[in-house]
Formats: C-alpha cells, structure tokens, sequence
C-alpha cells in the first residue's frame, strides 16, 4: 500500500500539478454557464448588431444550445481531470475560456480584500459580476 502511494507522489513531484488544475479551473468555469448565460447573451446581441440567418428567435435558440454544450464541455472537463491530455478539447467551435458579449466585460471585483484605499471608501471594481446582467461598477472607466 505504501509503495503505490509513494510513487504516486513522486509522479506528482516530477510531473507538476499545473496540467490538472488548468483543466478544473477551465472545466469549473465552463460549468458556470449555466450561471452567467454568457454565450447566451453573446448570441443575442450579436444576432441584434449583426444579421443572421433565421428570423428573430435565431440569437437565443443558437445562444441556448451554445450554453449547454459549454456545460457539458465543463462537466467533461471536471469529471477527467486528474486524467492525462490536459489541453483544451473543441477549440475550434469554443475558446478555451469562457466568453462575454461585447458590451459588457467583468473587470475586477470590488471588495474590501483587493481595494486599494479601504479607509476612506475610494476605490473601484464590479459591484456584484456574479449577478447574470449585473454591470453596475464603482467609478467606470
């Protein structure tokens, strides 16, 4: 029993632990979508800036399906992450991180931890970005 777990640990100290935590931290990520809703919104607003083929229901129906196959692209990736191949898998219908539309990119988070000047309140950051539609920030740029 102590051989095993002795040579697991000296693959880890040889091989390094950045491949796996990518691939959860991505995986992790594309899961939220079903939070944030961002290829959904991405598709929305392009369908609306852009014409597309279809009629005007086209931008959230192909937003939906998007959102779901990030999801199951997430799940996949959460499920086999201490499995070897650690690059991201169907790069080219998805970039590897998630999306955002192009009006609204989440910059960094408010909070007391990471503001610069917690005494006198002078400070900035996105309000509350975990809030799907959410873009309220302190002092925009």
């Amino acid at each position: 029993m102590i051989f095993p777990l002795a040579a697991l640990a000296a693959a880890m100290c040889f091989t390094g632990c950045t491949g796996p935590e990518q691939k959860l931290g991505r995986g992790l990520a594309n899961t939220f979508e079903v939070v944030r809703w961002g290829e959904m919104r991405k598709s929305v607003e392009e369908n609306a800036v852009l014409t597309q083929p279809g009629f005007g229901y086209y931008g959230a129906i192909h937003g939906f399906d998007r959102s779901l196959q990030r999801i199951g692209l997430g799940v996949y990736e959460v499920a086999t992450f201490p499995l070897p191949s650690y690059k991201p898998i169907l790069t080219r219908s998805f970039a590897a991180d998630p999306v955002f539309p192009e009006s609204y990119q989440p910059g960094r988070f408010s909070d007391p931890l990471l503001d610069t000047d917690t005494y006198t309140g002078f400070s900035g950051g996105d309000v509350a970005p975990f809030i799907p539609g959410s873009r309220f920030q302190i002092f925009e740029d």
